[in-house]
C-alpha cells in the first residue's frame, strides 16, 4: 500500500449492477472462470479507451482497489497522510464493470490506525471498539464519495514501518496519534486489537451496504491478533498479499503463480483457506515489498461476491 500523485475524482455509478453480456470485451489471460486481474493504489496504465485492457498481465482490466481514508491523514499528522487513489483508474474500472460487464469495479480500504493511535486511549475494550466504528464512519462516507461498487469494504491492517507510527499503533501506545512517541508501559493486547476489529466491523456491518473485509497477511496478523481466539475470522472477506513476485510475466491461475509449487500460492490467515468463500482478493506482485517496474497487481475472484 502506497501513495498515489493521482487523485482525480473516480466516474461510475454506484452500487450498479453490470449487464450479463460482455460484448466488446477482448480475450485476455484472466482465469479461471470468475476470477480477474486488477490493481491497487498507485497508479497503473491501462490500455484501451473502453473496454480497458490490463496489457502488462494480458487480461481484461477487472477491477481497481484505492485507499478511501487513512487515520493519519484524517487526525492531521504530517507524516504518513498520503491517500493512495487513483481517480483515472478507479474511472476506468468502472467504465468496463458497468459497461461491459467485467470485474469489480472499484473497491476501496481503509488505513487503520490501532488502538495505541486512539486519542482517547483508556486500555479498554470498549474504548477500542468505539475507535474502530469512529472509523468505520469514516470509511463508509468516503467509499460513498468514491463510488465504491464492490461490495467489500476492507480493514488495511499492517505495520508499516514508517512514520507518524510504524506500526500503525496496532502494538505501541503512543503519547498522541501524530507523536511518535510511546507511553512507557502501556502496549496494545490482541484482545485491544480484536475488540477495534469488531467495532469496525460492527458498525460498517449496522450502517452501511457494505461487508466487512481485511487486508493483511499470515505473518502481520498473528503478530498483531496471536494464535488464539481473537486472531480467528473465519467469516470475514480477505485480501492477501503474500507470496508475491515481481515477474508480471508469471500472472497466477486460480490462487497460485505458475510453476512454483504449494509455495506460490496465495496465504490467507486467522483460518481462512484459499479454498474459503471468503478468500477473495490476492495482491501477487508490487505491494509487499517485492517490487516490480509498474505498480500493484491483484487477482479478484469476482465469482463469489459481486
Amino acid at each position: 500500500m502506497s501513495p498515489a500523485a493521482d487523485q482525480s475524482p473516480a466516474a461510475g455509478p454506484a452500487g450498479q449492477g453490470a449487464p450479463s453480456g460482455q460484448a466488446g470485451l477482448p480475450p485476455g489471460k484472466d482465469a479461471p472462470a470468475g476470477f480477474w486481474y486488477g490493481t491497487d493504489s498507485w497508479p497503473v496504465p491501462v490500455s484501451g479507451a473502453g473496454p480497458y485492457r490490463l496489457a502488462p498481465v494480458d487480461g481484461s482490466y477487472g477491477g481497481y482497489v484505492g485507499m478511501a481514508g487513512n487515520w493519519a491523514r484524517w487526525q492531521g499528522c504530517s507524516a504518513g497522510n498520503f491517500l493512495a487513489w487513483s481517480g483515472t483508474n478507479a474511472r476506468q474500472a468502472a467504465v468496463n464493470f458497468s459497461r461491459y460487464g467485467a470485474g469489480i469495479g472499484t473497491a476501496v480500504y481503509w488505513y487503520m490506525g490501532g488502538p495505541g493511535v486512539d486519542p482517547h486511549w483508556n486500555g479498554s475494550t470498549k474504548e477500542a471498539a468505539a475507535w474502530g466504528a469512529v472509523q468505520a464512519a469514516h470509511a463508509i462516507a468516503d467509499a460513498d464519495a468514491d463510488k465504491a461498487t464492490y461490495p467489500v469494504l476492507f480493514m488495511d491492517i499492517e505495520m508499516p514501518g514508517i512514520a507518524p507510527a510504524p506500526d500503525n499503533g496496532w502494538s505501541v501506545v503512543y503519547t498522541s496519534p501524530c507523536s511518535g512517541a510511546a507511553r512507557s508501559g502501556q502496549h496494545v493486547s490482541p484482545a485491544l486489537s480484536r475488540a477495534e476489529f469488531n467495532g469496525f466491523d460492527d458498525y460498517l456491518t449496522a450502517h452501511s451496504r457494505f461487508k466487512a473485509g481485511v487486508y493483511s497477511d499470515p505473518a502481520i496478523w498473528q503478530q498483531i491478533f496471536g494464535t488464539g481466539p481473537d486472531s480467528r475470522i473465519p467469516h470475514t472477506y480477505e485480501w492477501t498479499y503474500e507470496p508475491e513476485t515481481a515477474s508480471l510475466a508469471a500472472a497466477p491461475h486460480g490462487w497460485c503463480l505458475p510453476g512454483r509449487g504449494a509455495s506460490g500460492c496465495a496465504q490467507f490467515f486467522g483460518d481462512v483457506a484459499k479454498s474459503s468463500q471468503y478468500a477473495v482478493m490476492w495482491q501477487w506482485s508490487g505491494g509487499g515489498g517485492v517490487r516490480n517496474p509498474i505498480g500493484d497487481f491483484d487477482q479478484i475472484d469476482a465469482a463469489i461476491i459481486r
